[in-house]
């Protein structure tokens, strides 16, 4: 477990900052603690310090993860943000979107928001904002990216793709092998 280069560091505060702007400070200084990012086989790890300190006795190769999956690098060395960051994102959200009961269902299975499910968007959401997706029950179901500006979605017929799919909690039971 290595910390991350200025590239890497650089990739992964972007992608946040999509999702959260500047609420990343929010994320390393905690009032419970200081809090790190760190690569381990490619994956991004959230953890506070004092279990960075604990697993220093730990051989690298004997170590499968350690704190929170944020997202992974791809073999072009592009950074995607992982489900199991959704519970760090969502309480920092700049964006959100909150989608109807009879969509949440179709949002869970991989598929994007249409414009017939939206029940709510935060205001003045910019195209290809990174937005949190919230049942209406505010309860945190995944991740996406606006398709289409909240002026745009105004006006769009009800078909029309809102939000790209990014990451959903159904990915826990679709793809359960592959999780860290």
């Amino acid at each position: 477990m290595r910390p991350l280069t200025e590239a890497e560091t650089r990739a992964v505060f972007e992608k946040l900052g999509r999702y959260i702007g500047e609420n990343i400070q929010l994320l390393v200084d905690r009032p419970d603690g200081t809090y790190c990012f760190r690569l381990h086989r490619d994956r991004v790890f959230y953890l506070s310090e004092k279990l960075l300190k604990a697993a220093a006795s730990i051989p690298r190769a004997g170590l499968v993860s350690l704190g929170s999956c944020f997202g992974k690098f791809t073999k072009t060395q592009k950074f995607r943000l992982s489900v199991t960051a959704l519970d760090f994102l969502a309480p920092y959200a700049k964006h959100k979107v909150w989608v109807k009961p009879g969509s949440e269902q179709s949002f869970l299975y991989g598929n994007h928001v249409l414009k017939s499910g939206l029940g709510r968007i935060t205001e003045s959401t910019a195209q290809y904002q990174g937005v949190v997706v919230y049942s209406m029950a505010d309860v945190p179901l995944g991740f996406g990216v606006a398709a289409k500006s909240t002026q745009e979605c105004r006006k769009v017929d009800p078909m029309a793709i809102v939000v790209f799919h990014q990451a959903d909690i159904g990915e826990y039971v679709r793809s359960e092998d592959t999780l860290t």
